[in-house]
């Protein structure tokens, strides 16, 4: 016999055929503050309360930066491959498959181009959800396409970090993505065309310390955690307890590794302010 019964209307019922609440209707913030995620939205997925910057992916921040939302998806249909028939807990290819099918993207960056306040800029966002935003091929072809793109169409560049660093499962093929990203980026700098960079929470690895960190201007989210190896693994190294907000976007800003920290909810308007700075309209 059930312990909890409902009744109503003279018909009992156990208490587990209660309908929940549909997931997503609510958030509930890192310090306990609750909020419903239309709210959420609305604010850029800031919540208003505590001012923690939800961690988003690539469609999240396309929404809020692009006009309207709208914007050309750049060779969306790029894949990874298997060139070293990896295996540790499972196989790469079947990894790849059931992350393809569960987040319904198919790498960890998502390039586009689109107006932002009327202005043609070209944005290449990593996703965390697949393999922790991690560094592979197709991120680093991607990325060189964008700066292409860019070239050809004289349109400033955004890359979002939020990533961390290279994917073991293509070992050296990864490694080699951080030379040809920042060779594709030198090409931008001499036709004259801004680099933006925007590093979220988190940026770690390899993309902090290589095309992360050379933006012409450097901007971060509020607390995001920006580095390369963790702060549990530098402390372990060097024996000692670091310094109170190590590694945040708030330290990295007072010790100038980042030019200016950007709120969520104005990022667009500092995006166009900053690309019209560097590179004025004609």
């Amino acid at each position: 016999m059930p312990w909890f019964i409902r009744r109503k209307k003279n018909i009992t019922t156990p208490t587990e055929a209660k309908k929940d609440v549909p997931k997503g209707l609510w958030y509930k913030s890192p310090s306990g503050k609750i909020i419903e995620t239309e709210e959420l939205k609305a604010n850029a997925y800031v919540s208003p309360e505590d001012d923690h910057h939800v961690q988003i992916g690539s469609q999240e921040y396309f929404e809020i930066l692009f006009d309207e939302g709208k914007f050309k998806e750049l060779d969306a249909n790029l894949l990874s491959e298997d060139p070293l028939n990896w295996v540790d807990t499972k196989p790469y290819k079947e990894r790849l498959e059931e992350l393809r099918k569960k987040s319904g993207l198919n790498d960890s960056i998502r390039t586009g181009v689109g107006k932002v306040h009327g202005r043609e800029i070209t944005v290449c966002c990593m996703d965390f959800k697949f393999i922790g935003g991690s560094l592979g091929s197709v991120m680093g072809e991607k990325i060189a396409r964008a700066v292409d793109y860019s070239i050809k169409h004289k349109t400033p560049l955004l890359i979002i970090t939020q990533s961390g660093g290279a994917r073991m499962m293509e070992a050296a093929i990864s490694l080699m993505q951080l030379a040809k990203v920042e060779a594709k980026l030198i090409q931008l700098a001499d036709h004259k065309i801004p680099y933006i960079t925007l590093l979220t929470n988190p940026s770690f690895g390899g993309i902090t310390a290589s095309f992360g960190s050379i933006g012409d201007i450097i901007m971060a989210e509020p607390g995001a955690l920006i580095g390369f190896a963790g702060p549990r693994v530098i402390k372990e190294t060097i024996g000692r307890d670091l310094p109170k907000g190590f590694q945040t976007s708030e330290f990295l800003l007072e010790k100038g590794f980042v030019d200016m920290i950007v709120h969520r909810t104005k990022l667009k308007n500092k995006l166009k302010e900053v690309a019209d700075m560097l590179m004025p309209v004609k």
